[in-house]
């Protein structure tokens, strides 16, 4: 009967040590938080970590535009079902949500310094009169940006002066546009050398993407700012 009392001493310093030890394992030690409590309660699919997405710089490139560029993407019209996109430093400049897009060519003038929109328009090259299109493309000022998308048709109401002007832009494929050719180019007035910045399909039945049209065109790029002095 003496032992009794020293024996509960005994059974309750054995029993606040096993606890001591099986809560220090679940907080996971001194100064760590309930890492091991919160894992308890972690489902497996919660602490996989979610794959990284790929990021778009400006107009959806992949990549950002060096200082002192223009970011761009210029999407032709698909057939004559789907509207041309000019884009330009992240602003849509023409689309059909717009509603800015027609049949034919579909043309944005921008400042080559500010980068600003100067207009915007759509000239029909099937049904429309190309001294429209003449008469805006005719006085540009040295350094503005012309960017053009095609949609269905681009190219049965061209004549020789249009061709030209395009030529002049730095286009290489204006002079041999044809019926319901894709076509997509960026341009400046007064440029010395051809524009790098262009795409053209032929209009083929053999090769067609589309019943009576070539694949749309997508073209993106960097365009660099034109000098006050240039």
């Amino acid at each position: 009967m003496r032992l009794a009392g020293p024996l509960r001493i005994v059974a309750l310093v054995v029993s606040v040590g096993l606890t001591w030890i099986v809560v220090s394992i679940l907080l996971g030690g001194p100064g760590s938080g309930f890492p091991r409590i919160q894992q308890l309660f972690t489902s497996p699919e919660s602490s996989v970590t979610a794959a990284p997405r790929a990021r778009k710089y400006k107009c959806g490139l992949p990549q950002p535009c060096p200082e002192e560029h223009l970011a761009f993407r210029v999407v032709s019209g698909a057939a004559n079902v789907i509207g041309p996109k000019i884009c330009l430093e992240d602003k849509m400049l023409m689309s059909s949500v717009k509603d800015n897009v027609g049949r034919g060519l579909n043309i944005a003038l921008v400042n080559g310094v500010s980068g600003e929109l100067i207009e915007a328009r759509a000239f029909d090259m099937w049904a429309g009169d190309v001294n429209d299109l003449l008469k805006f493309i005719r006085p540009l000022h040295e350094g503005t940006l012309v960017f053009v998308a095609s949609y269905d048709d681009p190219a049965t109401k061209m004549n020789e002066e249009t061709r030209k002007l395009f030529s002049e832009l730095g286009s290489r494929n204006a002079k041999e546009l044809a019926f319901r050719d894709s076509w997509v180019f960026v341009g400046a007035k007064g440029v010395q050398n051809k524009s790098p910045f262009e795409q053209h399909v032929k209009n083929s039945k053999h090769s067609n993407k589309y019943e009576g049209w070539p694949e749309a065109l997508e073209m993106e790029g960097c365009i660099p700012r034109r000098s006050m002095a240039s």
